[in-house]
């Protein structure tokens, strides 16, 4: 399903300043696109860092977030920032909210989902309570639907693809997040009288898995405390709709 929903995805092109959420002396907050890297890769030229260090040249991207998430994002300016936020981020003093459609219908109320989390060298993690460090994810059912739930999610700690393993560990996999077993979410099975064009192969409704990062809290170098949301970008939106629309 990566390899086809690669093939298909058009690469965002991005103009920085449309997508600040919030800038200051010393920090710009984005809303990152989807299928943008947060760092360089060496399979694409563009990166946010890229975009972000023309806008304002010594910008350091205090996290990360996966390529295919969208969302909150924030860059430092200058190394003081980045310092001031990176300590924030090792005592586990930002606040982080995803939002992630999930697959079946669940009704978690701030559920604590304690699992060390193992990253292989494949890319890909899995929970190991003997070798894994430690990971602790918060989950809330914000709405269910038909055949999947609107999730929020509230990492504690900030491993490598910690909200998706966690979730998949309570069999609410990722709608789309077919490396830790999502289903691609198809019209065919949620719209009724859905009918595909003869000799035409049914795509993926969103050429992605459904998580976003909602919302970033933390404390400028004044001791301000700071909230910035990112709003759903469309093709979340899209999908969201869909489920309302045919539940």
């Amino acid at each position: 399903m990566e390899e086809f929903n690669q093939q298909r995805v058009k690469r965002p092109k991005v103009r920085f300043e449309d997508i600040i959420r919030f800038e200051d002396h010393d920090y710009v907050v984005v809303s990152k696109p989807a299928f943008l890297s947060t760092l360089e890769d060496r399979h694409e030229r563009v990166n946010l860092l890229a975009l972000a260090r023309e806008y304002t040249p010594d910008a350091q991207a205090c996290h990360r977030l996966d390529k295919d998430t969208s969302g909150v994002l924030a860059i430092a300016k200058h190394p003081e920032a980045y310092r001031h936020l990176s300590i924030q981020f090792e005592k586990r003093q930002v606040e982080k909210v995803y939002h992630a459609v999930v697959d079946g219908i669940h009704n978690f109320s701030n559920l604590l989902v304690d699992a060390p989390i193992l990253k292989q060298n494949d890319g890909v993690v899995k929970i190991s309570r003997r070798e894994g460090k430690d990971a602790q994810t918060y989950f809330t059912s914000l709405r269910s639907y038909r055949l999947h739930t609107l999730m929020e999610c509230r990492p504690v700690t900030g491993r490598m693809h910690q909200i998706r393993i966690h979730l998949a560990s309570q069999g609410a996999s990722i709608t789309g997040d077919d490396t830790y077993g999502g289903k691609p979410f198809l019209l065919s099975e949620l719209k009724r009288g859905f009918n595909l064009k003869k000799g035409t192969e049914e795509e993926t409704f969103m050429k992605r898995m459904a998580l976003h990062a909602f919302s970033l809290e933390f404390e400028d170098l004044s001791g301000k405390r700071l909230k910035i949301e990112a709003p759903y970008p469309k093709d979340m939106q899209a999908l969201i709709r869909q489920l309302e629309m045919n539940s």
